[in-house]
């Protein structure tokens, strides 16, 4: 398993940008999968974007397509979550994944950082 570190959340206000950064440790990262998660108060972890190790392979959820990039830089073992136009919907704290598969589903990923908490204003 890698050890995940969050860094960049933060307060902005509603079409602002954002950049989340995941700091990896441990061998192996680029054969691994990562993504990131959001949960909000009250509500389950949510599937937010995923990258697999080969930096091919890209999924989002619907609510972020052509908002959000997720991207990876193997040689510095840190993944990327650059969030523009955001909304006061994207409020969370947001979590970094990583894992040998990738799916949309929180519980098949293996290890997780402590999340950064985002906040946008209308």
């Amino acid at each position: 398993q890698v050890q995940l570190v969050e860094s960049g959340g933060g307060l902005v206000q509603a079409g602002g940008s954002l950049r989340l950064s995941c700091a990896a440790s441990g061998s192996a990262f680029s054969t691994y999968s990562m993504g990131w998660f959001r949960q909000s108060s009250g509500k389950e972890r949510e599937f937010v974007a995923s990258i697999r190790g080969n930096d091919v392979s890209r999924q989002y959820a619907d609510s972020v397509k052509g908002r959000f990039t997720i991207s990876r830089d193997n040689g510095k073992k840190t993944t990327y979550l650059q969030m523009n136009s955001l909304k006061p919907e994207d409020t969370a704290v947001y979590f970094c994944a990583g894992g040998l598969l990738t799916t949309k589903e929180a519980r098949t990923w293996g290890s997780w950082g402590q999340g950064t908490q985002v906040t946008v204003s209308s």
